[in-house]
C-alpha cells in the first residue's frame, strides 16, 4: 500500500474525517429519539456539526497549576485510538486476509486508551470535582473490562483459539454468526453492557454526573480539547458497535450490516432512556457480580460447545 493511500485511509476514508462524520450524526439521531421520548421536537440534523465548530472557535483555557502537557494529551488519545480502530476494522471486515497476529489484543488496548486519556486529563486538571470523576472513571472501567474480556475469551475459543480479527470473521462465515448460540447470545449482552459503560452513558455516567460533580473530568475543559472529547465519544459510537458485529455477527461487510448496526445503536439509545444513573459502587457490582457471572457462565457454555 503506497503512502498516500495510507495517508488517505487514516486522515479521510475510514478514518478520522468519516467516522467523525457519522459519529456527530449518530449523535443527533441519539439526541433526536430522546427528544421524542420526552415529548420535545429535538435538535436540527447540523445541531451536533454546529456544537463541534462553536467548540473549536472558542478558546481553550488551561487551569493554573495544571500539567499543560497532560491536560492536553488527554482528549488527544481516545480520537487517535477511535481513527486507528476504525481503519482496522473495515480493513479486516473487508479484506480478512490483512490481519496480523494478535490485532485483537490491539484493539483491546486501543479501546482502553479513552478511558485512560479522560482519567489522565481530569487528574490533571487540579479541580477536586475533575478529580473525583477520574476516580470513578478509573474505578468503573477496571469493573466493566472484566466481563468484557472474558467475553473476548469466549469469542477467542470460539474462533478455534485465533487472535486474529480477520480470522474471528472468517470462522463466522464458515460456522455462522457466533451470536446464533447461547453463548454467543449471553456474550452480546454482556458487549452490551459494556458498550454502554465505555460509552458513559446512563445508567453508566457516574464519572460524569452533572447534577453532581458538574461533568466530572471535563469540568474544566473548554474549546478544542472539550470538542475532542466529544467527538470521541461520536466516535464511539460509530466504532463500538461495529467491532461488536465484527466479534459476534458475522462481520459487516454486507448490506445487512446496516441493519444490525443500527438494531445495536436503538439497544443503546433504549437503554440510555430507560434507566436511572447507578452509583458507582452500584456500578462495580453490577459489573462484577451479575455481569461477572452471566460471563463467566457464556465462557462455561463456550467449552461445552454451546
Amino acid at each position: 500500500m503506497s503512502i498516500l493511500r495510507i495517508i488517505v485511509a487514516y486522515l479521510v476514508f475510514p478514518g478520522f474525517l468519516f467516522t467523525s462524520v457519522v459519529g456527530l450524526f449518530l449523535t443527533w439521531i441519539d439526541r433526536k429519539v430522546t427528544a421524542r421520548i420526552h415529548w420535545r421536537v429535538g435538535p436540527p440534523w447540523y445541531q451536533p456539526y454546529a456544537d463541534f465548530l462553536k467548540l473549536l472557535l472558542k478558546e481553550t483555557i488551561v487551569p493554573e497549576g495544571a500539567s499543560k502537557v497532560l491536560f492536553l494529551l488527554g482528549p488527544v488519545l481516545g480520537v487517535v485510538a477511535m481513527t486507528i480502530l476504525a481503519v482496522m476494522l473495515f480493513s479486516m471486515n473487508f479484506n480478512p486476509q490483512v490481519t496480523f497476529v494478535g490485532d485483537l489484543i490491539v484493539i483491546i488496548y486501543l479501546l482502553a486508551l479513552p478511558p485512560i486519556g479522560i482519567i489522565i486529563g481530569g487528574s490533571a486538571s487540579k479541580n477536586p470535582l475533575a478529580s473525583v470523576g477520574a476516580s470513578r472513571e478509573m474505578t468503573q472501567y477496571f469493573a466493566y473490562e472484566l466481563p468484557f474480556l472474558i467475553v473476548i475469551t469466549s469469542i477467542i475459543i470460539k474462533a478455534g483459539g485465533t487472535i486474529r480479527i480477520g480470522e474471528i470473521i472468517s470462522a463466522q462465515a464458515a460456522q455462522g454468526p457466533f451470536l446464533y448460540s447461547f453463548s454467543g447470545a449471553i456474550a452480546g449482552v454482556v458487549m452490551l453492557l459494556t458498550m454502554q459503560a465505555k460509552l458513559g452513558y446512563v445508567p453508566f455516567d457516574a464519572p460524569e454526573a452533572e447534577q453532581e460533580i458538574m461533568a466530572g473530568p471535563f469540568i474544566e475543559y473548554s474549546g478544542v480539547s472539550l470538542a475532542l472529547f466529544k467527538l470521541t465519544r461520536a466516535m464511539m459510537l460509530f466504532v463500538l458497535p461495529l467491532f461488536t458485529i465484527s466479534l459476534l455477527w458475522g462481520g459487516f461487510a454486507d448490506w445487512w450490516a446496516v441493519l444490525k448496526f443500527l438494531v445495536i445503536v436503538v439497544l443503546v439509545i433504549l437503554i440510555k432512556n430507560t434507566n436511572p444513573r447507578l452509583r458507582i459502587d452500584q456500578s462495580l457490582r453490577f459489573f462484577w457480580i451479575g455481569t461477572g457471572i452471566l460471563s463467566i457462565i457464556g465462557l462455561v457454555l463456550t467449552f461445552y460447545g454451546l
